[in-house]
């Protein structure tokens, strides 16, 4: 304890999304800040914004969305610093805290947790895939396991930004394979992402899944954009 305060003293830690010192207990997010966050609380109703996405489109157990994504609030730069800034550690304990909140509801009835993958491409140029820390995160909460190597993306798209819900579609069609069947067949797959906004990709991703005999697909992302409300 005493030794842990003077590395504390030393190499102060600061609250990624508010910027103030860390207290005893308290990691990488103040209790504040987590406080403050812009919960959806869509865990205490299964017909929600992020559900309704994908009625008519995909069959989806459960969908979920920790909080609401804010232009221009602090919460936007810990997504941000999570993507684009190395901060693998964001995405580590934001998806602790998602699995902490649905921990005990539906989504505890899944099997297995996997990312939405990147094309190896962006994954090289970023040095990793922002989803693979939010599922080690919510591995640790829910207590399943998690695989990063069971879905691949061999088709490159152009960015997801500014297109139309149509474009979005489009520009993700068919772009998922599975590359380990074997390991989703006859199970209910958690899939992660970090922001939904159209819910495009995620479709594309699941649409993936649902073609190995037996799976089933619940949806779980960090935040939700405006445009998806």
């Amino acid at each position: 304890m005493i030794l842990e305060d003077f590395i504390n003293l030393l190499l102060p830690k600061i609250c990624a999304a508010c910027g103030t010192l860390l207290v005893r207990n308290e990691r990488i997010i103040c209790l504040k800040c987590q406080y403050d966050l812009p919960k959806t609380r869509y865990d205490s109703y299964l017909d929600n914004a992020v559900a309704q996405l994908f009625w008519g489109r995909i069959p989806v157990e459960n969908a979920i969305s920790y909080f609401r994504y804010q232009k221009g609030s602090r919460f936007q730069s810990l997504i941000h610093d999570l993507k684009y800034r190395d901060r693998k550690d964001i995405g580590q304990e934001l998806g602790r805290l998602l699995g902490i909140e649905i921990k005990g509801s539906s989504f505890s009835d899944t099997d297995l947790i996997l990312p939405v993958p990147l094309h190896k491409s962006k994954q090289r140029k970023r040095g990793y895939n922002q989803c693979d820390p939010i599922c080690e995160g919510l591995s640790e909460s829910l207590e399943i396991p998690y695989n990063f190597r069971v879905l691949e993306r061999p088709g490159k798209t152009s960015s997801q930004t500014n297109k139309s819900r149509i474009d979005r579609w489009t520009n993700v069609e068919g772009i998922f394979r599975v590359i380990q069947p074997d390991m989703i067949s006859n199970k209910h797959i958690l899939l992660a992402d970090d922001v939904v906004t159209t819910g495009s990709t995620l479709e594309a991703c699941a649409s993936a899944i649902l073609k190995i005999e037996g799976s089933k697909v619940s949806i779980a992302t960090l935040a939700m954009a405006p445009k998806s409300f």
